[in-house]
């Protein structure tokens, strides 16, 4: 994933990681929630954007880059919050092996 260096100041917005919870659902399977972890500043960029059919209906999908400090650890399970905004993780990697960044790739999950 070859990548420009985002600048330190250009990570102006504030994330929140979200750290998923599983539960047994009592039928084998498990129930995900997800609590409030780390605040992380990051850069926001949109990639693109497209619409599907699901289930007989429209939806759209967005796809940003998402570019924080790095921090180990961090997964697709994981979700990144902004405000109202909510980003599900799809890939985390540090691009050069500085571990100086981790640029994540993020859809935006609508309400």
């Amino acid at each position: 994933m070859k990548t420009k260096p985002v600048p330190i100041g250009a990570r102006s917005r504030r994330f929140v990681l979200e750290l998923p919870l599983e539960r047994p659902d009592g039928f084998g399977g498990v129930i995900r929630s997800y609590a409030p972890g780390p605040q992380v500043w990051g850069a926001i960029e949109m990639l693109s954007g497209a619409e599907r059919v699901r289930a007989g209906r429209p939806e759209q999908a967005l796809t940003h880059r998402v570019t924080l400090r790095y921090r180990e650890g961090v997964t697709g399970a994981m979700r990144l919050t902004a405000g109202l905004r909510r980003f599900a993780i799809r890939i985390a990697a540090d691009p050069d092996g500085s571990r100086r960044d981790l640029v994540c790739l993020v859809e935006e999950m609508k309400p």
